[in-house]
């Protein structure tokens, strides 16, 4: 649950940031607490805890803000757009599941 609500808490944050250096080390965090809130949803379906068909859409949507989080990051660092291998991975860019 605090991993899950940090995401929206450290986005607000981030669009409030004084410089393009405070925007990119809050959308770290954002980034971080995201893949957190993945682990955590992965955790539970692996300690038989939730039903994987109950999180999956959680899960997917977990990815895809550590995806977009991660573009808008290096577009903020003018670092060129091309999907490092993770990103790719998490958008499923790589033929692979």
């Amino acid at each position: 649950m605090r991993s899950g609500t940090s995401v929206g808490a450290n986005y607000r944050a981030a669009c409030r940031a004084r410089s393009r250096r405070d925007f990119i080390a809050k959308m770290g965090i954002v980034e971080e607490e995201a893949d957190e809130s993945e682990y955590w949803l992965e955790l539970t379906v692996d300690a038989g805890l939730v039903d994987p068909e109950r999180v999956a859409q959680l899960r997917d949507d977990a990815r895809h803000i550590v995806a977009m989080t991660v573009l808008s990051i290096r577009r903020a660092r003018g670092t060129p757009l091309a999907a490092p291998h993770a990103t790719r991975r998490t958008l499923g860019l790589t033929g692979r599941t």
